[in-house]
């Protein structure tokens, strides 16, 4: 099987422990395990569950215990069409081998996580993509997803919300992407590992697996529980669909660890702690960086509406990677660039790390365009 080199993937490699102000990372600062214990008031009885624990493969699927907790997250879903895996990149893995076959329609809106147009791509799917647009403040044109679809797709695919640029479809949209589907029988993948990090209201959109009956939808603990050392993600959907994801899962994943799965469950069951303390990062954390782009002429972007990303629009004539390599060597701050993402003529800036870290890089990169506006007006 040839697949495509994963561009966000190598860039981060190379680069994100060797930096100084790592402005390329997209998950919420991460919890220590401490940290995690006291949101959730479990500091002086989790070694009751811990210690007299028997480190056996543990239940293939996940614990009940954690799949109740993930089933949770939802509205219309039980924890009998949960399915636990190796993080969400895992579990979109899954998806497309459980589903995609030579010749199948994968229509997937981009720019998105590679996965979702290079795995589909190299199991022999004919993939058609729908580019967001800044202009249209990155919402999907559904029209054109209608065309696109047809009467053939097999399955549309997107991120909700969206990475790299923080877009958000609310309810209203997904509905038409859900009527859509209806219309030509495809069922519809969500990767929503950022759900719960909206800017606004009560912080959650609907996940497409309550709309629809052949909605799946993909989590993790990485993004917006701060977790990403668990590498522990699910599949939310309905059983069939979950009965053919593990008949491939049974030959790459077996059961994630036990510990990871114990502390995912404490973590979501004090969902609401968790989210309350992520949710103030990302919202005190964009209003720092929105301040910052409206004091750089050569920046602009589309405010995020979700998410931990944003994408911004540079005016200096040099790609993508040029600019960002120069910003490492010349500052420490790492951007990711937008030729990683499809997406050249910008970059990637993940603003839910630590504040200080978001102010000081924003300090270090404003010296670098400063420099930059100085060379190109000599």
């Amino acid at each position: 099987m040839r697949i495509e080199a994963f561009g966000v993937e190598i860039w981060m490699n190379r680069h994100e422990n060797h930096c100084r102000y790592n402005l390329a990372e997209t998950c919420v600062e991460s919890l220590t395990v401490a940290e995690l214990l006291s949101l959730a008031g479990r500091s002086n009885s989790v070694l009751d569950d811990l210690l007299p624990m028997k480190l056996t493969y543990g239940a293939i699927e996940g614990s009940a215990r954690l799949r109740e907790a993930i089933a949770g997250l939802y509205e219309n879903r039980s924890a009998g069409e949960v399915l636990v895996a190796h993080g969400a990149i895992g579990a979109n893995a899954l998806v497309y081998a459980a589903l995609v076959e030579p010749g199948d329609r994968v229509v997937s809106i981009v720019p998105t996580y590679q996965q979702h147009v290079s795995i589909p791509e190299s199991l022999g799917a004919e993939v058609l993509t729908l580019p967001l647009r800044a202009e249209d403040g990155y919402a999907p044109d559904l029209d054109a997803l209608r065309r696109l679809a047809g009467d053939k797709a097999k399955l549309i695919v997107f991120a909700n919300p969206n990475n790299p640029t923080g877009a958000l479809m609310d309810r209203v949209a997904l509905e038409e992407v859900v009527r859509i589907a209806e219309g030509c029988g495809a069922w519809v993948l969500a990767d929503e590992v950022y759900r719960g990090l909206d800017q606004q209201g009560e912080g959650s959109t609907i996940s497409v697996a309550d709309l629809y009956d052949k909605g799946i939808s993909t989590g993790s603990m990485s993004k917006a529980f701060s977790l990403a050392g668990l590498r522990l993600g699910w599949i939310a959907a309905r059983r069939d669909l979950l009965e053919a994801v593990s008949i491939h899962r049974d030959y790459n994943t077996i059961s994630v660890g036990m510990i990871d799965d114990l502390l995912a469950a404490i973590a979501l069951e004090s969902r609401d702690a968790v989210l309350a303390r992520n949710r103030s990062i990302v919202r005190e954390n964009l209003e720092v960086l929105d301040a910052w782009v409206v004091g750089e002429p050569s920046i602009s972007w589309v405010k995020p509406r979700s998410g931990t990303t944003a994408l911004l629009r540079y005016t200096h004539e040099m790609d993508s990677e040029e600019f960002c390599t120069r910003l490492l060597e010349e500052t420490g701050v790492l951007f990711t660039p937008g030729s990683a993402l499809g997406a050249e003529g910008t970059v990637r800036i993940g603003y839910a790390n630590n504040p200080r870290i978001l102010r000081e890089g924003l300090t270090a990169a404003s010296g670098f365009l400063a420099w930059l506006e100085k060379q190109g007006a000599a």
